[in-house]
């Protein structure tokens, strides 16, 4: 479990520290006090990343030069100070060259009202949701991702070019066409992971009434090589790659039916099974299971709904939940945080 977190220079606080608890905790305070920010600074500590921001540069206090989070995981020392120009990791105390080790100790999962975007954002979003799953499952996805992206990007500097030198252009296709056959094996398994949890959460939330399935669409062909050679006059013309994992889909159904078609609160029910999905997948793939942070999502569920997404949440696991109120609480609380005026304090429930 997380059981401290101090920030420094963090979005809107200067400074911060917390002890957490087993089993579930509550951080409740007005909006705009910085309760979302508090939940994205233990997901930074974790795993490096921002499920609120594309980069860690945002993060930085306003007039600060850097931010810094240090806390304790697992009974492990976590340590990250990050500036534009500078980021330093540490692992009890011991300063790390890479990320690698770092992003083995903690593992999380992040649901908010914004997880709407997954159901009816941009294939990107899809695709997000994809990556941040399998760089928790898979340590070598994240340097695959990393490839194909160096890769992709210099690959589209050359055919933007006035002039394209394909000889130059097809320098890149190697590196690309590994990495993204990489990637797509990892997502096409992953997908077939997630989808008998997110069937059962989505049957769960939603009682039964519809049939919920996501099918991995992967749009590098049944061979990346081929594809991107037949693809060469329409990257011409477009002058960007136009075959590969950074086009893929996850298709979204119920009963059939493309979820664009779907009411607002269907649409919600699928955001949240995707997201119980994850936290079951990641719990049966690797015990213990993964750290749970709730950013207000329970005043937008009626009760049943509620019950029936903490019911299909695993067992054991650590949750961290920001609200305005406490009025949908009827579970015990382990531990209860006061944010006000950027202060917490301590509330017994």
């Amino acid at each position: 479990m997380l059981t401290t977190l101090k920030l420094r220079d963090f979005r809107c606080f200067a400074s911060l520290e917390c002890e957490f608890a087993p089993g579930i905790t509550a951080i409740v305070g007005p909006n705009a006090q910085g309760k979302t920010s508090l939940l994205e600074a233990a997901c930074v500590l974790l795993r490096l990343q921002s499920p609120r921001a594309a980069s860690l540069t945002p993060l930085v206090r306003l007039g600060g030069v850097g931010f810094v989070l240090d806390g304790f995981y697992a009974g492990t020392h976590l340590q990250v100070y990050f500036s534009p120009r500078r980021k330093k990791l540490a692992l009890d105390s011991v300063e790390q060259r890479t990320a690698a080790q770092y992003l083995e100790i903690g593992r999380t999962v992040w649901f908010s009202n914004s997880d709407i975007a997954i159901v009816r954002g941009p294939a990107e979003e899809r695709r997000r949701y994809l990556d941040f799953v399998a760089g928790q499952l898979n340590p070598a996805y994240r340097r695959h991702l990393r490839v194909y992206e160096r890769a992709l990007r210099a690959r589209n500097r050359l055919l933007k070019a006035p002039v394209i030198r394909w000889r130059e252009v097809s320098a890149f296709d190697e590196p690309l066409i590994a990495a993204g056959n990489d990637l797509t094996a990892a997502r096409a398994t992953l997908t077939a992971d997630l989808q008998p949890h997110a069937a059962a959460a989505h049957h769960a939330i939603s009682e039964a009434r519809e049939t919920f399935a996501a099918v991995y669409a992967p749009a590098s062909g049944a061979d990346f090589a081929e594809t991107l050679a037949a693809n060469r006059d329409a990257d011409a013309r477009l002058r960007q790659t136009t075959a590969g994992p950074h086009r893929d889909e996850l298709t979204l159904t119920i009963d059939g039916l493309g979820v664009d078609f779907a009411s607002e609160g269907q649409q919600r029910t699928v955001a949240l099974a995707l997201r119980a999905a994850q936290a079951r997948l990641l719990a049966a793939e690797r015990p213990p299971a993964p750290l749970l942070l709730l950013d207000d999502i329970f005043g937008e569920l009626d009760p049943r709904r509620r019950n029936a997404l903490l019911e299909h949440l695993p067992r054991g696991s650590q949750q961290i939940v920001t609200t305005t109120h406490l009025d949908w609480s009827d579970r015990p609380l382990d531990r209860v945080f006061l944010l006000r005026d950027k202060l917490l304090t301590i509330h017994l429930p």
